[in-house]
């Protein structure tokens, strides 16, 4: 399993390419050790789709508190 994640070409000099490249023995060990999005962007995983409200309730609610119950909500909401 190999991933491709990021790929410099310099534009003035021809030919000089550097790319950076993750492999891995088996899909289980990419989906362990990979981040999300480059998961949904190969195809491994989907991405969920929340609404711009949603996501903006989240953020108000995350400001109305503090402390531990902070920590809690930001996992529970997730």
């Amino acid at each position: 399993m190999l991933f491709l994640f990021s790929s410099f070409a310099h534009i003035l000099e021809v030919g000089n390419q550097q790319d950076l490249v993750m492999i891995y023995d088996s899909v289980e060990n990419a989906k362990k050790y990979e981040p999300e999005y480059r998961l949904i962007r190969n195809g491994l995983d989907t991405k969920v789709e929340k609404s711009r409200q949603q996501m903006k309730e989240r953020k108000n609610k995350l400001k109305s508190t503090c402390g531990k119950i902070k920590e809690y909500l930001r996992v529970a909401i997730s």
